[in-house]
């Protein structure tokens, strides 16, 4: 099935995005930004390669973007991550290498083995931090800066490596308890606030469950591990450990499960969580990215009933109009454009009983992006021109041109363009 106004826009966006000269990737415009997978050219490039891959667009925009981005050298070592220096270089340059392994290839192989480095630096760290019997920063272990990141990353390049299960031994035993304060704690738990900093209104920390920057990433991560056969010693039980505190945190009082933000020292204490308001049920926190993790895991264990589960889950909360008014804006990380690419991405691995009505929640996330009766180019125009934005990838224009391209083509991607996402 095609949603031809999703696709219009999609192209006018990447018709606005083709010259690197002519395009702002950012309203900060700082020296940094370029090495921003998040919202930087790289971002704008993973659309042409796409494009591109899927016959859609020339290869010549890859190469101009690239060398663009890649004019000057890229941080490496303690001061990069997924998402910002040469990781993030890494991941662009290996989704074009998919098509093109000529051009790139050399580059590439340059960026894995200071990627494999900085990898196993971060992984002795850690082990370091937990046999000192102390808590973990969300940036040792997230998606955007951390292990897991880190892994889906390597397990793209060569699933069964022994750097990949090195991270996936380091994710087993994050999930071990650990005692702070003569409280019992998950591996996971971490005394800041979700920001990764100090924050007044979380004392003593919390437990984040988001699949950016908390323990889903981490259950997605070893969910894919094993859906490469990649397994390490005690793999299956730390899942099932991760989707028991879940299970423990379920949220009550709707119609399918749906799971918190995070969890708080005073609700650990109370053992219940706090009334909260509706939320977004967003990639980066909220229903969607959990149940995307959740359905990975159950899949790898074979647990229809909790697949079954996950796709509920984001059924609900993607016809709940309380959540949906929750959500404000078209983003990839937070907006309509992403989970609709979510819901997308859930349909190829669901089960037969919810495919279908998975399948059904798609055309109404696409028509809050891309109204009917609207112009797409001025739609386009928008997107690309948007102050609260930039025209890159996890929040801007890149983003929801690649996750509409998906979505209302009912196809997955023909890239690894959302690998960096866990999604996938």
């Amino acid at each position: 099935m095609k949603y031809d106004l999703a696709l219009t826009v999609s192209d006018a966006v990447a018709s606005l995005l083709a010259d690197p000269g002519t395009v702002s990737v950012s309203p900060h415009a700082t020296t940094t930004d370029r090495q921003q997978l998040a919202y930087g050219a790289l971002g704008i490039t993973l659309l042409h390669i796409e494009r591109a891959a899927s016959g859609l667009g020339p290869w010549q925009r890859v190469h101009d973007w690239l060398a663009a981005a890649s004019r000057q050298p890229f941080t490496s070592g303690a001061d990069s991550h997924p998402f910002y220096g040469a990781p993030a270089l890494a991941h662009t340059v290996a989704c074009a290498a998919e098509y093109l392994p000529g051009p790139y290839q050399r580059a590439l192989d340059t960026l894995d083995v200071q990627i494999a480095t900085d990898v196993r630096r971060r992984v002795g760290a850690a082990h370091r931090r937990m046999d000192a019997e102390l808590l973990p920063s969300l940036a040792e272990f997230d998606v955007i800066r951390g292990l897991s990141g880190y892994g889906r990353y390597l397990m793209s390049r060569n699933p069964g490596s022994v750097i990949v299960r090195t991270v996936l031994d380091y994710c087993v035993r994050l999930t071990e308890p650990i005692t702070d304060d003569d409280h019992v704690l998950p591996g996971w738990w971490t005394l800041s606030g979700p920001s990764g900093r100090p924050d007044g209104r979380f004392p003593g920390g919390h437990a984040n469950t988001g699949l950016a920057h908390g323990i889903a990433g981490v259950l997605a991560l070893l969910a894919l591990g094993a859906r490469h056969e990649t397994v390490v010693d005690g793999h299956h039980d730390a899942m099932r450990t991760i989707l028991a505190w879940m299970d423990r945190w379920q949220e009550q009082g709707s119609s399918a499960p749906a799971w918190p933000y995070w969890v708080t020292r005073t609700e650990l204490c109370d053992g219940h969580l706090a009334p909260s308001v509706p939320r977004r049920p967003s990639w980066c926190y909220g229903t969607a990215g959990t149940a995307r993790a959740r359905q990975f895991a159950a899949g790898a264990l074979g647990d229809d009933v909790r697949q079954i589960e996950a796709e509920n889950a984001l059924i609900a909360a993607l016809t709940d109009p309380a959540q949906l008014k929750a959500t404000t804006d078209n983003g990839l990380c937070h907006g309509f454009a992403g989970l609709a690419h979510i819901a997308a991405r859930m349909v190829t691995d669901a089960h037969p009983s919810t495919a279908e009505r998975l399948r059904d929640t798609i055309p109404e996330l696409l028509a809050a992006v891309c109204p009917p009766d609207t112009d797409p180019a001025s739609t386009a125009l928008a997107m690309v021109r948007d102050r609260e934005a930039s025209p890159g990838f996890l929040n801007g224009a890149a983003g929801i041109a690649l996750a509409l391209l998906a979505s209302a083509t009912d196809t997955p991607p023909r890239s690894s363009w959302d690998a960096c996402l866990l999604i996938a």
